[in-house]
């Protein structure tokens, strides 16, 4: 696990626009301890508290309305990571969706991003490179959306992955990508059935008239295999000697109180 590096809490509340914007959409940000609720970390105009590590930083589109999270920035050997602040108990069932960006002006990127969920703590940060930035994080559980093949141990291609233990050389499950990881956003639904320890990916093009499609559907104890019940949720990046710019946005939880 490479150094840590500066942590920096970003924190932020809606907007007036963005209150307005988003009011109709989405349910309140957060309800009483111990209900459900929604966060919406990066939402439109709304930032919620994250912690930032590494390369990740938050940056605003070109007219400025809305920002976004940017883990790597496409220099090379970079890694970044973003938390939540909030932690959630993996006792319980969430949902969350996301939209993924990697791109380097039309050419071949690297390495891709994870969501991973970790006990560690909100300053984690692992390894750049195939590491993408969460090799090392020990109390993890991580979801790759890789589009760069580090070894022999990596399908061909671009993929998703489940990894475990901060160890992305090792995969509890693997399949190839049903659509372009690179240069095209795509959306990603992730669930998780704690009754059942069951987990669902979904993702799907934003191109018009693009379906979604299953990536996984396996089970999966994630209290069991990340070695804690409550976590911080978020995601790393990572570049090598091939590099790109790797954002997400649109991101929302429907997450329990821990």
């Amino acid at each position: 696990m490479r150094s840590l590096r500066k942590t920096r809490v970003v924190r932020g509340g809606f907007l007036a626009a963005a209150l307005l914007a988003l009011a109709a959409v989405a349910p309140p940000a957060l309800a009483a301890p111990g209900q459900d609720r929604t966060v919406t970390p990066l939402s439109g105009g709304h930032l919620d508290d994250l912690s930032l590590n590494g390369t990740a930083q938050v940056v605003a589109d070109r007219d400025g309305r809305n920002r976004f999270l940017r883990l790597t920035s496409g220099s090379f050997r970079q890694a970044g990571s973003a938390w939540s602040t909030r932690q959630i108990d993996l006792t319980r069932s969430f949902t969350t969706t996301f939209v993924v960006n990697m791109h380097r002006h039309g050419k071949p990127g690297a390495d891709g991003i994870a969501f991973v969920v970790q006990g560690t703590g909100p300053r984690a940060l692992g390894g750049w490179g195939g590491g993408l930035g969460y090799r090392g994080i020990r109390q993890s559980v991580a979801i790759e959306f890789d589009t760069y093949r580090n070894g022999q141990n990596d399908p061909a291609g671009e993929h998703l992955a489940v990894t475990r233990a901060g160890n992305p050389d090792r995969h509890l499950a693997t399949v190839p990508a049903p659509i372009p990881l690179y240069g095209r956003p795509f959306q990603v639904r992730l669930s998780y059935d704690a009754a059942t320890t069951h987990l669902t990916v979904h993702v799907r093009a934003r191109s018009k008239g693009a379906t979604e499609r299953v990536a996984f559907d396996r089970p999966l104890d994630l209290a069991k295999e990340s070695g804690v019940t409550s976590a911080w949720i978020g995601f790393t990046g990572s570049t090598g000697d091939i590099t790109s710019s790797q954002d997400v946005y649109g991101w929302t939880i429907d997450v329990p109180s821990a």
